[in-house]
């Protein structure tokens, strides 16, 4: 499958989901049900109006520059799978800042469609450092699964 395979329409829109803090993160409030609630309340909007989903970890600043906590990849993994289980359009995940390997595992663990690697080649200095890109760790990584998520 191919992303116009994924996205008939020639320029989708994508609406974003941009989770709360989640556990372990600095701004994290305590309430994993609330970070439930509004991600399914927006996935239930976007499912509506957009032509795909994307869910991000957008709220856990200062983002890790490669790898992400578990505890980061087991909340990003059980909200995905809530909203992939409620919606109809295509569901992406991104794991800021560039953990593209845990971003390939949640999105085939939980169903969803594709993938968003904010840099999987060459490299780009952000506020997190250098970052590089692992497009080799996640093409292995996507073999290994013998998943269908696209990048």
């Amino acid at each position: 499958m191919t992303v116009n395979h994924l996205f008939p329409n020639p320029k989708p829109i994508i609406g974003v989901i941009h989770l709360q803090a989640l556990p372990g993160a600095p701004l994290f409030n305590g309430d994993l049900q609330a970070i439930y609630d509004q991600a399914i309340a927006e996935a239930e909007i976007f499912n509506q109006y957009t032509d795909g989903i994307i869910i991000e970890n957008f709220k856990d600043a200062p983002f890790y520059p490669s790898r992400v906590p578990v505890e980061t990849i087991a909340a990003m993994s059980a909200i995905s799978r809530e909203v992939v289980n409620r919606v109809k359009v295509p569901v992406g995940i991104n794991v800021l800042r560039n953990d593209a390997s845990a971003a390939m595992a949640i999105a085939t663990a939980v169903g969803a469609q594709f993938i968003r690697v904010n840099v999987h080649i060459n490299a780009v200095v952000a506020d997190q450092g250098i970052i590089e890109g692992k497009a080799y760790e996640t093409l292995r990584l996507r073999a290994a699964l013998q998943s269908k998520v696209l990048i």
